[in-house]
């Protein structure tokens, strides 16, 4: 009887454990999907932060341009 009830309680906790780790990996893609999603993001701003410089020198460019054409009338 006494190992039948240890056999039951051994059984309840391993059942216990298997949906903590369940949970566990769970949390784990949800983080790993999060990661994916802010390394995407960082990509982004990246490429974007490439462009700046040059649309700062075309800005440059194109105000001297017109400076340059009202001052030679």
């Amino acid at each position: 009887m006494e190992t039948a009830l240890d056999t039951i309680k051994t059984e309840a906790e391993i059942a216990k454990l298997m949906a903590e780790t369940s949970k566990l990996n769970v949390e784990a893609s949800k983080m790993m999907a999060e990661t994916s999603k802010l390394n995407a993001e960082a990509s982004k701003m990246i490429r974007e932060r490439a462009w700046y410089p040059m649309i700062l020198i075309a800005a440059a460019f194109a105000s001297g341009a017109a400076l340059a054409k009202l001052l030679t009338g």
